[in-house]
This record gives C-alpha cells, sequence and structure tokens, in this order.
C-alpha cells in the first residue's frame, strides 16, 4: 500500500462540476493499494498517518502528529501510484489491485481513520477526479508499507 501524504491549509475534490469531498487544514493522501496488498496494510498505514509528526509545533518544528493537531483528511484513491515506467513510454499497473480488491481495502482505510477520530472526506472510487490541494509548507510525504517496521507477534 502506497499513501503521498500532503499537508495542506485545505483540499478538495470534485467530480462532473460538484464538490464530493472537502477538508481545511489537514492531509490529502492519495492512495494506492497493491495487488497483495490486505488488511494488514491498512493497519499499518492508518497507524502511521495517524501518528507521523509532520504537524509544527510553536518553535515551528515538525513535532505534532495528525492526532495531536486532530487534522481533517481527504482521502484520495489512486492506483497510478502503483505506476511501473521502467519499460517503454506507457507505465503499466499491473502491481495495482484490481478495483474489486482495491476498493474495499480504500473503504477499510477510511473507516479506520474516522474510528480513530478523524474527520475524512473522500473522492469517489473510479471516477474523474478533479482535486484541489492547498499544500502547506510545502510539506509531501510518501510512505509505502513494504518500507515500514511491522510488528513482531
Amino acid at each position: 500500500m502506497r499513501a503521498v501524504l500532503q499537508r495542506v491549509t485545505q483540499g478538495k475534490v470534485t467530480v462532473a462540476g460538484q464538490v464530493i469531498g472537502e477538508i481545511k487544514a489537514g492531509l490529502v493522501i492519495m492512495l494506492g493499494i497493491g495487488a497483495l496488498d490486505t488488511e494488514a496494510e491498512v493497519e499499518l498505514l492508518a497507524n502511521k498517518v495517524a501518528n507521523l509528526r509532520v504537524f509544527a509545533d510553536a518553535e515551528s518544528k515538525f513535532n505534532l502528529s495528525a492526532s495531536d493537531v486532530r487534522a481533517e483528511m481527504l482521502v484520495i484513491s489512486q492506483f497510478t501510484l502503483y505506476a511501473d515506467s521502467r519499460k517503454g513510454r506507457r507505465p503499466s499497473f499491473t502491481d495495482a489491485a484490481r478495483p474489486e480488491v482495491a476498493a474495499p481495502l480504500v473503504e477499510s482505510f477510511v473507516a479506520k481513520l474516522r474510528a480513530m477520530g478523524f474527520t475524512v472526506a473522500t473522492g469517489e472510487f473510479q471516477a474523474d477526479m478533479l482535486v484541489e490541494i492547498h499544500n502547506s509548507g510545502p510539506v509531501t510525504i510518501w510512505l509505502d508499507t513494504a518500507d515500514l517496521p511491522r510488528a513482531k507477534g
């Protein structure tokens, strides 16, 4: 599972001219689901996003997490995070999960963040979306669950 987090002052997503999701200060999360991802990756990534310290404290240091500042979140499904552009001129997306696998995992990720107490807006799965991002900082972070440590057990 991959995510690009952007710290924002505001963000919104529009489909067919209608705003379907909008947040104030917080994180816009572009979320890609890989073909082999499971609920284990959902749990790992949701906890990482909630607790990653990317918000400034009184001394302008990254010491506060989304949980600390009660950040709002806008989650946008983004299969193109699994683009493989190593060969040719057209990216391959074979490492991305099929829609019937990806959609429930995106929903689970959103549900997990909401269960943690976050206000979460979303895009529309498989829709042609216009995403407006007011990146603050700018702060943009790349996360891949393949690179994150897992609890032993």
